[in-house]
């Protein structure tokens, strides 16, 4: 089984608008909401995919009670820790031409013993997974170090761990070696205090990234792919060219096909081509929505995987 742990999740509302240009109004086409956060996202894609998921989080208030409704119709299991404080609501705006605006909440603080709490439903549900995605952005008052702690409970239970997350999260987080990382291009920016321009600069940063810690790095780099660099060498995934209707998930779904094809055993190299597939599909797809096996096999097949040097 594949746990996802999202603990600053989110009931997502996505407007759909014909044009989004300043000073001028725009057209409302459709709005839908689901719950979202990177974990359950990653679950639904998993889950299209034939896996077996399982998906942790956190829920509270009116805003969580509509969170596990819409979960409960998504087909997979979850498990929820109930917390005192409102799940965020996010607003997602996207025109027809793919141009996207994503407004997120932080996210209400976290009491230390609901903090211990998932912790605690973590370890108890642990031992039945091959992998553990800890995935998204953490509360005020979650220590920087926590994911730390989860990485290590699962390298001692014998788990692979994906991290997804930015920032103070992601900067301690390495220290405990987690077993693949996947940031885009602006969190890697962040986490090296530079910009990215060119494939160097790109070949560099997976680079510098990787003696931080982590066994394996992925950088997605949205349009033109990503690039991985794992103990098995150095690969650059090109995805074919397609019209991008909103890139909103992509980068969670790439998450989720990497590790659904590692647990079948793939290569590193394999998973990474899965991977940069259902990203494409994915950002092909209107509004926050999430590809089936079948429309990311299309494009699977379509994407090149090569050693990068």
């Amino acid at each position: 089984m594949i746990l996802t742990l999202t603990i600053n999740p989110a009931v997502d509302r996505t407007v759909t608008v014909d044009k989004l240009v300043f000073e001028d109004r725009a057209y409302i086409l459709g709005r839908a909401e689901a719950a979202g956060g990177r974990g359950i996202n990653a679950s639904q894609v998993i889950h299209a995919f034939g896996g077996k998921t399982l998906a942790l989080l956190t829920s509270g208030g009116a805003a969580g009670k509509h969170m596990e409704q819409s979960l409960a119709g998504m087909g997979f299991p979850f498990e929820a820790v109930h917390v005192k404080s409102e799940s965020r609501i996010n607003l997602t705006i996207s025109d027809k031409q793919g141009l996207t605006v994503k407004l997120n909440e932080v996210g209400a603080p976290l009491e230390p013993q609901e903090i211990g709490a998932i912790r605690d439903l973590a370890e108890a549900v642990i031992g039945k997974a091959s992998w553990l995605l800890i995935c998204g952005s953490i509360q005020p008052g979650v220590p920087p170090h926590f994911y730390c702690e989860l990485i290590e409970l699962a390298r001692a239970r014998g788990v692979k761990t994906l991290l997804d997350t930015d920032g103070e999260a992601l900067l301690h987080a390495l220290e405990a070696k987690p077993t693949v990382i996947t940031p885009n291009q602006p969190e890697a920016e962040r986490l090296l205090g530079r910009a990215l321009l060119t494939r160097a600069q790109f070949l560099e940063a997976v680079d510098r990234i990787h003696a931080m810690g982590p066994e394996s790095v992925i950088l997605s780099l949205g349009a033109r792919g990503a690039i991985g660099a794992s103990p098995e060498g150095t690969f650059e995934a090109l995805p074919p060219r397609i019209e991008s209707l909103c890139p909103i998930g992509a980068g969670d779904a790439l998450a989720a096909a990497f590790v659904w094809s590692k647990d079948k055993g793939k290569t590193f190299a394999e998973s990474l081509r899965w991977a940069v597939a259902a990203g494409t599909a994915t950002a092909a797809l209107p509004g926050i929505h999430f590809p089936t096996l079948a429309q990311t096999r299309t494009i699977y097949r379509q994407v090149e995987v090569r050693p990068a040097r």
